[in-house]
């Protein structure tokens, strides 16, 4: 075990990376109120009418929230290594998700120009900034490292708050040929949809070295894999929102297990004197989980619209992920 505190950021310095941060913070997080965004939702599209009542798809909301958890799904964006009981950082990053735009029910975005008929429905890929604080400490062990921050989907008024705890089982030991371990559990939580209750939790276990280059610059790669547990909830949700007190067209997609994807990253971080650059690539597997209704053994993709007491399965695709983030350490 060790810690290592680098040298301090000169006052100057930190006031204009905050200033900077900030502004930029402020810029990506800001979202027009005059009208929604090409990535807002509308989630009764995914009900179709029958008789005097509204039937949810509950296959085409289960692939849904299966996909849009990827996106909001907790952010890694760190090495095996924690940063010491005195390290503290602060980090902006960019990333990019891949979504399956031409399935049928990502005709709840916005952006798309047939909110009833087939794909694609806007663009194939969700871009997301984040800003991100991170402490090591040393209890309630040592090598623990606690952090949290905003992921914003840009292009909409969604934006999940984010918090993750990190214990290192193995560091330091970087004169020597063995890799650092570590494990990690994380939670997501979305904000800014009323329709959508949507919660992420993740745990991971990744591994990687520190590097000494040229005695200047410090190279850390990592690898590892991450379960997602994607919690989603349904509020009651309006088919005919501009026709005022039509409850008959109120529905509201049932509670259903929890979705579970596996989530494969690799990445670096560059570090010099006090400023870092980590890049990260993550591939997450096709969905497969199935919400199981007791006593039920038809599939909702074989009955259509005509009811939702059926199993609902996952029928996201793989998805790829790609995120860079700046970082200073204090």
């Amino acid at each position: 075990m060790y810690s290592h505190l680098g040298p301090r950021v000169p006052a100057v310095t930190a006031a204009v990376i905050t200033t900077l941060v900030g502004a930029v913070f402020g810029l990506a997080f800001a979202t027009p109120t005059a009208h929604a965004g090409d990535n807002d939702l509308v989630l009764a599209r995914l009900g179709s009418v029958s008789g005097n009542t509204v039937i949810g798809n509950s296959t085409e909301f289960r692939s849904l929230v299966s996909e849009l958890g990827v996106v909001f799904a907790p952010r890694l964006l760190s090495p095996a290594d924690t940063l010491g009981f005195g390290g503290f950082q602060f980090a902006v990053d960019l990333g990019v998700t891949s979504i399956d735009s031409s399935a049928p029910y990502w005709r709840v975005r916005e952006s798309t120009n047939q909110p009833d008929g087939a794909g694609p429905h806007g663009g194939g890929l969700m871009s997301t900034v984040g800003v991100f604080a991170r402490k090591g400490i040393w209890l309630p062990l040592p090598s623990f490292e606690v952090g949290g921050g905003l992921v914003h989907l840009m292009g909409s008024g969604l934006t999940s708050a984010q918090a993750y705890a990190k214990f290192a089982l193995h560091e330091g030991y970087h004169d020597l040929p063995l890799p650092s371990l570590a494990v990690r559990g994380a939670v997501s939580r979305l904000m800014g949809e009323s329709d959508l209750d949507l919660t992420i939790a993740s745990v991971d276990v990744s591994i990687g070295k520190e590097i000494g280059v040229g005695s200047t610059f410090n190279l850390t790669p990592y690898a590892g894999w991450n379960l997602l547990i994607i919690v989603p909830r349904s509020e009651v949700l309006d088919k005919t929102p501009q026709i005022a007190g039509d409850l008959d067209m109120n529905f509201v997609f049932r509670a259903q297990d929890d979705i579970l994807r596996h989530r494969l990253f690799l990445g670096s971080r560059i570090k010099y004197n006090v400023f870092s650059i980590t890049l990260e690539g993550q591939f997450v597997l096709s969905g497969s989980s199935t919400d199981d209704l007791p006593g039920v053994e038809s599939d909702c993709a074989n009955v259509g619209a005509t009811t939702d007491f059926c199993d609902a399965s996952d029928q996201a695709g793989s998805q790829i992920t790609l995120i860079s983030s700046v970082g200073v350490d204090f």
